[in-house]
């Protein structure tokens, strides 16, 4: 009587097992797929961490202007223009020597990088205060550095006259910063003026 195959009992067992095999292959489905979900997500976490920073550096890293100061020539015109600069509150290191300064003036507009002398193709950058030595490098919120554009070499020859305006942007490798300047109308009898 036990070799009798021809009972209901020997039906119900091999479905039984099927109904196994499929749980099993459900089960693999179910853990691939959330082998990828996790993988995906931790990659998004990740892309969206690294945009964030990004986003923050483009935002604070920039360079702040503090003041402008023209320097007036025998002939009544800005020659030199003088900006004092600092790192904006929150911002990482600002490296200056690989910045570029774009300059619009009234009359003309050029690309300016870093050089050891102001002149028609280079701004120049110098220290007022360093409190660590990190020059070209604004490190800490007191560091002032002075950067000076030859506005009498880089428009045309003649410097700024007053009421003259222009433009002075400032790239660095997290962002830029766009300033606009215009000339007093008086420059007579000054050394220097407030732009």
């Amino acid at each position: 009587m036990l070799e009798n195959r021809d009972t209901p009992f020997a039906d119900r067992g091999q479905v039984g097992i099927g109904t196994l095999i499929v749980f099993i292959a459900m089960v693999l489905v179910a853990a691939i797929a959330a082998g990828v979900l996790i993988n995906t997500a931790g990659f998004l976490q990740t892309k969206s961490e690294q945009t964030g920073q990004e986003s923050t550096a483009g935002v604070t890293n920039r360079v702040n202007v503090v003041s402008s100061v023209g320097v007036v020539g025998n002939d009544e015109t800005v020659h030199l223009v003088n900006l004092t600069v600092m790192k904006n509150s929150g911002s990482g290191d600002i490296n200056l020597s690989t910045a570029t300064v774009e300059w619009l003036g009234p009359d003309t507009g050029t690309i300016l990088e870093n050089g050891s002398e102001a002149d028609a193709d280079h701004f120049n950058t110098t220290v007022i205060r360093d409190k660590q030595g990190s020059f070209p490098v604004l490190h800490n919120q007191e560091d002032r550095f002075r950067i000076t554009i030859n506005a009498n070499k880089v428009g045309d020859p003649g410097g700024l006259d007053g009421g003259d305006e222009f433009t002075v942007k400032i790239v660095t490798s997290a962002g830029a910063m766009t300033y606009h300047h215009s000339v007093p109308p008086s420059l007579s009898g000054k050394d220097a003026v407030q732009l």
